[in-house]
């Protein structure tokens, strides 16, 4: 097992109770955080949250204030997160033009309640304050006489001030007398670095899953059979939907249940998520360079009217194998059942899918003079490979793996 570490910070009322906790990045026990890719970050504290440690076991009935990255609010497939158990807080550095406001708009008439961090105000951002249920103020980063200038403000909107970075004894009172909502800071508590332990991933059970998740005609049966191989997932799912968040009148006990309670479309969602953020000990992006040539040779199969294009897809992906199981692809094939023309494909390059992925590693090495495939041009195989590159950066941009 390795360690996991998740950040949480009280907030406040006015009657100085517990409303709710921000949940913040740590990579380590040392309490403060040290990110690179934010949206990396916001992965890694929603399924530490949510399928590691527990949310029960972080906030126990009390709300999480999560924040959202860009790519996180803008996806129309975001992560079915508990609309009575989270706050969505928007990073103060999220530029808001109309495709934000648009993706705040629909998370709100969806029933999430959305904050804004670190908020100062200008007339600019008033669409988005008009969308927002709370509004958090950095009071170590205005005057005195700002903050009055902005409780003023906000004050003509039906929401909620949250004063943050409250230090002292009179900061407490100068927000209170100024009738603030919510309090956060270090008068209160410090950010409590929260430690646990994640199971160990069976990767080759989470890329055979995404594998099958591209194929439209999957059965629940089919889906159930493939979640239950990988006990640690099979764990993770029925923790999540057994937790607090949905509030069942009993205990949901198969994966079965679980399935039909989240949906085929949060099954992918959470599945792509980790496939992206767990691979232990590999960079994400050998993960996305599998998804591109995976979805490559699927595009390139479709336009040659291959039968069955999402097998190509299957052996696009599994080339990279090798790199994120630290093996060789014929020690790994004996691990994982595939049938004789993908194995052959993968470890000899032979027969129409050993052809497509042929092509598809040397249009990534841009060995130009090794590519061709029947009949496709220069310039399909060229647009198929864009294609997969969009698909793959989409992807990220839904759940970044962030």
């Amino acid at each position: 097992m390795s360690d996991i570490f998740i950040g949480r910070q009280p907030i406040y009322d006015r009657k100085l109770d517990v409303f709710a906790y921000e949940l913040l990045f740590r990579a380590a026990h040392t309490n403060r955080a040290e990110i690179t890719d934010g949206d990396r970050a916001t992965s890694d504290v929603i399924v530490n949250a949510f399928m590691e440690i527990g949310l029960d076991n972080i906030v126990s009935t009390r709300l999480a204030f999560i924040n959202l990255t860009r790519s996180f609010c803008v996806s129309e497939r975001a992560i079915s997160l508990p609309k009575d158990r989270v706050v969505l807080e928007l990073l103060e550095d999220i530029e808001v033009d109309d495709e934000l406001l648009q993706a705040v708009e629909r998370l709100s008439g969806q029933g999430y309640t959305i904050a804004l961090d670190d908020f100062v105000y200008h007339e600019s951002l008033k669409p988005l304050v008009q969308l927002a249920h709370i509004v958090k103020i950095d009071i170590m980063a205005l005057s005195r006489e700002d903050i009055r200038s902005h409780v003023s403000q906000l004050r003509q909107h039906p929401l909620r001030l949250l004063a943050e970075k409250v230090e002292t004894r009179q900061d407490l009172d100068f927000c209170m007398n100024l009738g603030f909502d919510y309090f956060q800071g270090y008068f209160f508590a410090q950010p409590k670095v929260i430690h646990g332990k994640r199971l160990p991933n069976n990767r080759l059970a989470i890329l055979h899953l995404l594998s099958r998740l591209q194929d439209p005609d999957i059965s629940p049966k089919e889906l159930e059979d493939l979640i239950a191989q990988d006990v640690a997932f099979s764990y993770r799912m029925l923790r999540y939907v057994n937790s607090a968040a949905f509030s069942l009148p009993r205990k949901i006990e198969s994966v079965h249940e679980a399935v039909v309670i989240l949906g085929l479309q949060t099954i992918k969602t959470w599945t792509i998520l980790m496939a992206m953020s767990q691979v232990d000990d590999k960079p994400a992006e050998l993960v996305v360079t599998a998804m591109v040539r995976g979805k490559m040779a699927e595009l390139m199969a479709k336009l040659q009217g291959s039968a069955n294009p999402e097998s190509f897809f299957t052996v696009g992906l599994f080339s990279a194998l090798d790199a994120l199981m630290d093996n060789t692809m014929q020690e790994i094939l004996t691990q994982l059942p595939l049938a004789d023309h993908i194995a052959d494909a993968l470890l000899h390059h032979q027969g129409v899918h050993g052809k497509t992925l042929q092509c598809v590693l040397a249009y990534e090495r841009g060995a130009w003079d090794q590519i061709q495939y029947d009949t496709l041009t220069t310039a399909q195989i060229s647009d198929c490979y864009l294609s997969a590159v969009e698909w793959a950066n989409e992807v990220c941009r839904q759940l970044m793996d962030n």
